[in-house]
C-alpha cells in the first residue's frame, strides 16, 4: 500500500528547494516577465531607499538621523532578502533570518525615535515625570484594563528600552544558532516533533516578539496624542504592516505549505513553494511600504516643543487669531 502511494508523488515534490539554475531553465515566458517584474521592484525599493539615506544624512541632526535611516531600510531590505530567495530558493532560511534580524533592531529603533522626537531620553523624562502611563496595551495585556497606571521614572524608562532591546539581541543569537545547526541538518522547520530543535527555537523567538512589542505599544499608545504633527500615527502603522507581513503572513504561508495545502509544482516541493510564493508577495508588498515610507519621512523637522512652549504658542496663534 506504502509504495502505491509512494508511487503516485511526484519525486520533485520529495526533494529540497531547487537550484538557482534548475529555477532559470523552467522559467516560461509568464515566468521570465515575472520574476524581471519583482526584481526590479526590489532594485528600485533598494535605490530608493539609498538615496534617501543622503538625504537624511544631509539634512536630519544626530542621532535622528541614523535611528531614521535604520527604519527606512526595513522594507528594502525585506525586499532584496525575498528577491535573493526568489532566485535562490536554497538560501531561504538565510534570507529570511537576515530579514528578520534586521526588523528585531527596527522594532527597538522605532521606540528610540518617539523618544527622540521630544528631546532624547533626559527630556522625555522631564516632560513625563509625574505622569502615569497605561500598561494594558496588545500584544500582552490589551485584555486586561485593570492593570494599574505606572508611573514614568528613569527605572521604567530603562525597562521598556530594555524589553525592545533584548529582542535584537536575542533575536540575532537565535538565528546564528538556528543557521549553524541547519547545515549540520538538526534545524528543520518540518520537524514538529519534540527531538527537533525548531519545535524549541521558533516558540522562544515568538515569546521574546511579544515582549518586545509590548514596550513600543506602551510608548506609543501613552505619547501619540503628542507627535500628531509629526505624522506618528501613519509611521506607526506602517512598522506594523511590516510586522504583519513579514512574520505574520510567512509564518501562515508555512504552515499551509507544510499542511500540503499549498501543493507542489515540479521542480518546487509544497515547502519550497510556499516559500518562494511569500517571497514574491513580500517583494510587491514591501516596495509599495517604501514608496509610503519614503513620503512620510521625506521632511525636516525640528525637535518637538515642550508642554510649555506649546501652551505659549497655541496662546499666541489665538491671540493672532482675534486681532
Amino acid at each position: 500500500m506504502e509504495e502505491a502511494l509512494n508511487s503516485t508523488i511526484d519525486p520533485a515534490c520529495l526533494q529540497e528547494p531547487p537550484l538557482a539554475i534548475d529555477v532559470i531553465k523552467q522559467l516560461d515566458v509568464f515566468g521570465v516577465c515575472l520574476y524581471s517584474m519583482l526584481t526590479f521592484m526590489s532594485v528600485v525599493s533598494l535605490l530608493l531607499y539609498l538615496e534617501q539615506c543622503v538625504y537624511i544624512y544631509k539634512n536630519l541632526p544626530y542621532p535622528k538621523k541614523t535611528t531614521i535611516i535604520w527604519i527606512n531600510g526595513a522594507a528594502p531590505v525585506i525586499a532584496t532578502m525575498a528577491c535573493f530567495g526568489m532566485w535562490i530558493p536554497k538560501a531561504v532560511m538565510i534570507t529570511d533570518m537576515t530579514s528578520n534580524c534586521y526588523f528585531a533592531v527596527v522594532v527597538y529603533k522605532v521606540l528610540v525615535l518617539m523618544i527622540q522626537e521630544f528631546g532624547g531620553s533626559d527630556v522625555f523624562l522631564k516632560r513625563f515625570s509625574g505622569e502615569t502611563f497605561k500598561i494594558s496595551t496588545g500584544p500582552c495585556c490589551c485584555c486586561c484594563p485593570c492593570l494599574p497606571r505606572v508611573p514614568m521614572s528613569w527605572r521604567m524608562l530603562f525597562l521598556l528600552k530594555m524589553g525592545a532591546l533584548q529582542y535584537a539581541i536575542l533575536k540575532t543569537v537565535l538565528s546564528v544558532l538556528a543557521i549553524i545547526l541547519w547545515t549540520n541538518g538538526n534545524f528543520d522547520l518540518s520537524d514538529l516533533e519534540i527531538t527537533g530543535t525548531a519545535i524549541w527555537i521558533n516558540p522562544l523567538i515568538g515569546v521574546l516578539t511579544i515582549i518586545s512589542l509590548w514596550p513600543v505599544a506602551i510608548i506609543f499608545m501613552n505619547t501619540n496624542s503628542h507627535l500628531h504633527s509629526l505624522k506618528i500615527i501613519p509611521k506607526y502603522a506602517m512598522y506594523q504592516l511590516i510586522l504583519v507581513l513579514s512574520q505574520l503572513q510567512t509564518s501562515i504561508i508555512n504552515i499551509l505549505a507544510l499542511n500540503g495545502t499549498i501543493s507542489c509544482s515540479p521542480p518546487f516541493s509544497s515547502q519550497a513553494r510556499g516559500s518562494m510564493l511569500s517571497q514574491q508577495m513580500m517583494i510587491m508588498e514591501m516596495f509599495i511600504i517604501t514608496l509610503v515610507t519614503r513620503f512620510l519621512y521625506r521632511r525636516t523637522y525640528d525637535t518637538l516643543l515642550s508642554g510649555a512652549h506649546e501652551n505659549d504658542q497655541n496662546a499666541k496663534v489665538l491671540v493672532e487669531q482675534d486681532v
